[in-house]
């Protein structure tokens, strides 16, 4: 589905306004991009616990599974299994407003053809291994929090059988920044706001080429986060606007987002 320069500003322009009202910050588990489609929908199961008896480091484990529609004007975002992801990342807050974190991941992806009737094509699923890195830091505003973030990332493509993949392996430069403030109240209640920017270069296996390096999609999302005194468990609910490519050659996919996360204290 095309859009054009117009209707791409009018989006960043209502999300940019949305970030100036946000009211948090979260550690919500974002939507992998799923590539083309109309709607799509997420949704992961965690586990955050501690490692250290001060809570500076701490350990995020995860799976999610995305399903998507077809890649037409299709409102159904779960018409088809799209990704399954295991991924474990560790957090080290080594000052009160500065972090760093590693992971690694596992992720299969399903793969559509782009006409009527969408079979899966050939192969059906890609898998990757990724790698990746990431550094924040956070800045105080009155109530607001600002967080801007770098993330970079290795990831190595195979085949269903493992066999390298048409695009070998990939480094990717992701740039986020958020503003965030809590509402009032026992339940931890949030509203936070994003808009993350992704580049990256691939090595193509066949020929065997580096592919220019350059701008690949914005990401805008909104999270609504709540975690309740009385349970040991966080429930985000977001929606995430991804916009693919550049130009006049522009998708758009939406996103319905939710992850439940287990918040284990240390004994």
């Amino acid at each position: 589905m095309k859009f054009s320069i117009n209707k791409s500003f009018a989006n960043i322009i209502f999300f940019v306004f949305t970030l100036l009202i946000a009211r948090t910050t979260s550690a919500q588990i974002s939507p992998p991009g799923l590539g083309k489609a109309n709607t799509a929908f997420w949704m992961a199961l965690g586990l955050r616990q501690p490692l250290d008896t001060a809570g500076k480091v701490t350990s995020l484990s995860y799976i999610g599974i995305g399903r998507t529609s077809n890649p037409t004007r299709d409102a159904d975002p779960i018409h088809h299994q799209a990704i399954l992801v295991l991924n474990q990342e560790f957090f080290h807050h080594y000052r009160q407003n500065r972090e760093f974190s590693y992971a690694l991941s596992y992720r299969r992806q399903n793969s559509y053809e782009q006409v009527y009737p969408y079979h899966s094509a050939d192969p059906a699923f890609e898998q990757e291994f990724r790698l990746y890195g990431r550094y924040a830091l956070t800045t105080s505003i009155a109530q607001l929090k600002w967080k801007n973030t770098i993330r970079q990332e290795f990831r190595k493509f195979f085949m269903p059988d493992f066999q390298t993949d048409e695009e070998n392996f990939q480094f990717r430069t992701r740039i986020k920044s958020q503003l965030s403030m809590p509402f009032p109240g026992p339940n931890h209640s949030k509203l936070s706001g994003s808009a993350e920017v992704l580049f990256s270069i691939s090595k193509e296996h066949e020929p065997e080429e580096w592919a220019r390096y350059g701008y690949r999609e914005t990401r805008f999302t909104v999270y609504y986060s709540t975690h309740s005194l009385h349970l040991p468990f966080s429930l985000d609910i977001g929606y995430m606007n991804d916009l693919l490519g550049s130009g006049h050659n522009i998708t758009d996919v939406h996103y319905l987002a939710v992850d439940i996360i287990w918040e284990r204290k240390k004994h």
